[in-house]
């Protein structure tokens, strides 16, 4: 669950309003206005981070970096979400105060301007590869068991025809189209009538050799197989005119790098379509399926989107009998 501090009231006087704004504006200044916390705002415009995380990335005491962190985050600049025993921060995505909007845009803005060290760089890259790490050992060990496991939090039936009537019904099916995680090759089957090429990418050999038995056993002669992530070399040659990328992103180390990384591939009018998990509190997930975040909230997506040239297209949301919810987005390249 996020959290922000806001203003306990909202103050009856106008001069209790221009006081409150004061403070908001002097709180939000005095947190900029440090080398540390403008690098911390730098390394989270990637992603959502723990604080041992930052910790690694920015070399620096718990203790120490806490402070500042609390600092950033009463200015209202970063948000928190608790995972079980972890909170992850990120940047927030509205001011204290609303008239401040534009200036912690600015903010956030010049902080992106800023070069990491070749260092950070480095601790940082560490950090997301040790997360790409966890998601590959857990797929590599249990391949045979993952869709029995997945089916506990969002049975496939749920979502997919929901998904596919979305993709069918706007995509531009007389082209190309890349899924993202297959898992057992499923929704191959719904795309590969409809489009003259079909990329599927794993960055787990285990789950798509069962991917590729899949297609081969249903004659789906149209599909290319690539082992990789969403930075794989042999996909700077491809451009597609539709993404399916169906609960995978829980399971990605880097969603912000991964919407950045898919907008690259698609043509003008290109369509990514996203089907996750809304944010939620049940943590055996995280072990049962090997899921890094536990959902995200509507709005993460839609500001990594927008951060990746991406305008919003269609939303579906559906809530199942277990309490979790399902979205369904669409994204589209301008």
């Amino acid at each position: 669950m996020n959290s922000q501090t806001h203003a306990l009231a909202t103050p009856s006087s106008p001069a209790q309003q221009a006081q409150q704004y004061a403070a908001a504006l002097l709180a939000l200044c005095k947190a900029s206005a440090d080398q540390l916390r403008l690098d911390i705002l730098r390394v989270l415009s990637r992603d959502s981070f723990g604080v041992l995380e930052l910790c690694t990335i920015l070399d620096y005491k718990q203790s120490g970096l806490s402070h500042h962190l609390k600092l950033l985050a009463t200015a209202g600049l970063l948000i928190t979400r608790r995972e079980g025993n972890t909170i992850f921060y990120r940047r927030a995505h509205h001011a204290l105060d609303h008239k401040l909007d534009a200036l912690q845009r600015g903010v956030f803005d010049a902080a992106d301007q800023l070069r990491l060290s070749p260092e950070v760089e480095k601790r940082l890259s560490e950090v997301q590869n040790h997360r790409a790490q966890r998601s590959r050992d857990f797929f590599n060990r249990h391949a045979d068991s993952f869709n029995e496991q997945q089916e506990q939090i969002a049975a496939y039936d749920i979502y997919a025809s929901n998904c596919a009537s979305l993709v069918l019904r706007n995509a531009n099916t007389a082209g190309n189209v890349l899924e993202v995680g297959p898992g057992e090759g499923a929704f191959l089957a719904e795309l590969a009538p409809h489009f003259a090429t079909v990329y599927a990418l794993d960055n787990s050999e285990q789950m798509l050799n069962k991917a590729q038995a899949f297609a081969q056993q249903q004659a789906l002669a149209n599909i290319e197989f690539i082992h990789g992530d969403s930075k794989h070399e042999s996909l700077k040659s491809i451009q597609v005119d539709s993404i399916v990328v169906n609960m995978v992103l829980h399971h990605v180390p880097s969603p912000a790098e991964m919407f950045k990384d898919l907008a690259q591939l698609l043509n003008q009018q290109g369509r990514l379509f996203i089907t996750d998990l809304c944010s939620h509190d049940q943590l055996w997930a995280q072990e049962a399926c090997g899921d890094l975040w536990l959902g995200f909230e509507p709005e993460d997506l839609s500001s990594w989107a927008e951060s990746a040239g991406l305008t919003e297209g269609q939303s579906v949301y559906l809530t199942q009998l277990n309490g979790f919810r399902v979205q369904i987005r669409e994204f589209i390249k301008p």
